[in-house]
């Protein structure tokens, strides 16, 4: 968990931050009004998060305390407590039980109500007796929401859900009891609070996971750490680290904490942080950061950030505060329903009222009529619009390789102008390979590798590992080498069949007393030019030539391009590489806009920048160090290949690889969006038409529980045709 409370240096000297756990949340317009009853006390300022029911807020200690911050969610209904001081649970639990039951008891109901052939003698007993469990057991939510709301003088979609469903329920008790000769709703209580049931317990099965992008950021930190004293290496926790320590890292172990090293050379694979794959040579003075990963030489190291300092904790922070920061889009239900709720309860009242008072009616007619009201007002199919449309189009995207986390998530689809791809692991590969081999005069291209992989085959640098993986691919087998030597930041020798071996940078070679000639010296600038990291290999103080590595542009990445901008997006390139290497990879898949040399701290902040420039801004990614900026955007789309953090932090998850699975996944959830959108414009067009015959008289309850039937079979059969959907033909 993050810290409960902590003093941020960017906030104002006297200001707090402090996270709230928050219960009691059913629609997104509970958060919203919970954020205003924060933002109206004297110096707070508070984002409420719907989908990790927290609340993040910052305030001045000397005006409010955080019993204040508590209390006033308490007093709008809601509860609220310290992160730490509860047990974190899984919040589809509470929904899974009753979900089980209604479903089960709802089956005979619905059978009953259906087929005069299969009632049994006593059917509408049975089916009271059925329906009592599934109305006040699996509908208590509910029941329970909507009259804390009501005590508060707000209504909401659990009002009508409950209002509708107790009012089926009584109304049919009451014919039953009194032997009246009229049709019985206890199939309609029973199908709403199934099917609503049904999509609260996928959503919330969805804010379980809002949580994990921050766990496994904390877990990828190292537990323990060899600290160093009295010339003796003891081991700790990590927690017990200070700055000014000093530790060791041996070969192959994490960096414990941000550092600087003393003693000792190695090469640092953070691509666990920063996404690139090469990694960087470290000396004495060199800074290291904590969690990234020591790949060869022992190293000595003095702590300079402990705990919440860390590169680690600052993007942890980042992705948290990303998160909370991210209003969820209010569902279109909630949003009318602030008008229609309450007008389906008054008119169902006027109703009743307006059949006595006219003496048109006897009390039992004007009773069957003002249910008849509620009853074809019912949400069936509003329950169905948005969960049915969304397990369509989510299990049509998991087919594909897409996953969509939740319904909030489509609406965000349908504003992005601008699409930012991080180039490693999204645009390529993510891996180093050899990409050009390039021979001196008089020298076999075969003997220039063979010689070259056999010498870098002993190192554990990934550079080497490329040469010497390109070598078997070539060659098959290597010879052994012999006096295998590595120089931090410069290269290897070794001996191979009796010939002294070097590989590396010039500067290697030049201790060696071998020069390039002059156009040698042009193809590695060529190359490099192209984005590519070239080594001089040579034997006996002869140059045999040049092997360039590059890490590997996806194949599918230009064509992923071209329908990302037929969706009229504007792709942009992001990327913490040297420009040269970015505008290389940019023009050879067709991208114009590059953010190039950006720190993988800034990556949320450049996302921002180009939201403040008015532009709605999607991101697709996958190291760790795109998790804030994945969160940060308002579309994350994480590559399935990449780290778990990542795909955690964002909207969707293209668990193919193929960067064209990101222009299926807007397509898949703009026809979604869509589909929800048709439907609940259905469901509510459907209620203004028939609300009035109802009124009329002119439906009777039997009708109406029919025609709200009808509806809902309307709203599953739009939904279905979303299987229909197909990802746009490939050429290659």
């Amino acid at each position: 968990m993050t810290p409960v409370t902590s003093r941020d240096p960017q906030l104002a000297p006297d200001a707090d931050r402090v996270e709230l756990a928050i219960g009691g949340m059913t629609c997104a317009s509970c958060a919203a009004r919970i954020e205003k009853r924060l933002n109206d006390l004297p110096g707070v300022t508070a984002t409420v998060n719907f989908a990790s029911e927290h609340a993040a807020v910052v305030f001045d200690p000397t005006r409010v305390q955080i019993t204040d911050l508590i209390g006033v969610v308490e007093a709008a209904g809601y509860e609220a407590s310290l992160p730490d001081a509860v047990t974190e649970v899984d919040p589809a639990r509470p929904y899974r039980r009753r979900l089980l039951l209604a479903a089960a008891l709802s089956v005979p109901l619905l059978t009953f109500a259906w087929s005069l052939a299969a009632r049994p003698p006593g059917w509408q007993w049975i089916s009271l007796a059925l329906a009592t469990p599934v109305v006040f057991f699996s509908g208590w939510p509910f029941h329970r929401a909507a009259a804390r709301n009501a005590l508060h003088g707000v209504a909401t979609m659990d009002t009508l859900i409950s209002v509708g469903t107790l009012s089926a329920w009584a109304w049919s008790t009451v014919v039953v009891a009194a032997a009246i000769r009229t049709d019985v709703y206890f199939d309609a209580a029973g199908a709403i609070t199934t099917l609503v049931l049904l999509g609260r317990y996928l959503e919330a099965g969805a804010k379980r996971r809002s949580g994990d992008a921050i766990r496994e950021l904390l877990e990828l930190g190292a537990k323990e750490a060899h600290l160093l004293k009295d010339g003796e290496e003891v081991l700790v926790p990590v927690e017990k680290l200070a700055v000014g320590d000093h530790f060791v890292v041996r070969p192959g172990e994490k960096v414990p904490t941000d550092g600087v090293v003393v003693a000792g050379s190695s090469a640092i694979d953070r691509s666990m942080l920063t996404g690139e794959p090469v990694p960087v040579d470290v000396a004495p003075g060199d800074e290291v950061s904590g969690a990234t990963v020591n790949t060869s030489g022992r190293l000595v190291v003095a702590a300079t950030r402990v705990g919440g300092a860390t590169a680690l904790a600052q993007i942890t922070r980042l992705v948290a505060e990303a998160q909370a920061g991210k209003a969820p889009v209010q569902r279109l239900a909630d949003r009318v329903s602030s008008v229609f709720v309450p007008a389906v309860i008054a008119i169902a009242s006027l109703t009743l009222i307006g059949w006595l008072l006219l003496g048109a009616a006897t009390a039992t007619g004007a009773f069957g009529i003002a249910v008849a009201v509620i009853v074809i007002a019912c949400p069936c199919a509003l329950g169905l619009a948005t969960p049915t449309a969304l397990m369509v189009g989510t299990g049509r995207g998991a087919q594909l390789g897409i996953l969509i986390k939740g319904p909030e998530v489509l609406e965000r689809t349908r504003q992005v102008t601008t699409i930012v791809l991080d180039k490693t692991g999204t645009v390529t590969e993510g891996a180093m390979a050899v990409s050009a081999v390039v021979a001196a005069d008089g020298v076999a291209e075969t003997e220039l590798v063979r010689l070259a992989a056999a010498a870098e085959d002993p190192s554990e640098h990934p550079v080497a590992r490329a040469v010497a993986a390109f070598g078997r691919d070539r060659l098959g087998s290597l010879p052994e080498a012999q006096g295998f030597s590595a120089r931090a930041g410069l290269g290897v020798e070794a001996v191979v069949d009796g010939h002294a071996v070097v590989i590396g940078r010039p500067a290697l070679l030049a201790d060696w007393g071998v020069a390039l000639p002059e156009h040698l010296a042009a193809d590695a600038a060529r190359l490099e030019a192209g984005g590519a990291t070239v080594v001089a290999v040579a034997a006996d103080g002869v140059l045999l030539g040049l092997i360039a590595l590059a890490d590997r542009i996806r194949e599918s990445s230009r064509a992923a391009i071209a329908e990302l901008r037929a969706l009229s997006l504007d792709p942009v390139l992001l990327t913490g590489d040297n420009w040269r290497v970015a505008r290389a990879v940019a023009d050879e898949i067709g991208i114009d806009r590059v953010a190039a040399e950006v720190l993988p701290q800034d990556k949320a902040a450049e996302i921002a920048r180009l939201q403040e420039l008015g532009e709605v801004v999607a991101m697709v990614g996958d190291g760790v160090n795109d998790a804030p900026a994945l969160a940060r955007a308002d579309l994350g789309l994480a590559i399935g290949t990449g780290s778990d953090v990542a795909i955690e932090a964002s909207d969707l998850t293209l668990v193919s690889g193929d960067l064209r699975a990101a222009a299926d996944a807007i397509r898949l959830a703009r026809r979604t969006l869509r589909t929800i959108k048709a439907n609940l414009v259905w469901a509510f067009g459907y209620n203004i038409v028939a609300i009035p015959l109802a009124v009329a008289g002119v439906v009777d309850p039997i009708v109406a529980a029919a025609a709200m039937a009808s509806s809902s079979v309307l709203v599953v059969t739009n939904s279905l045709r979303l299987r229909r959907f197909a990802p746009l033909e490939r050429r290659r």
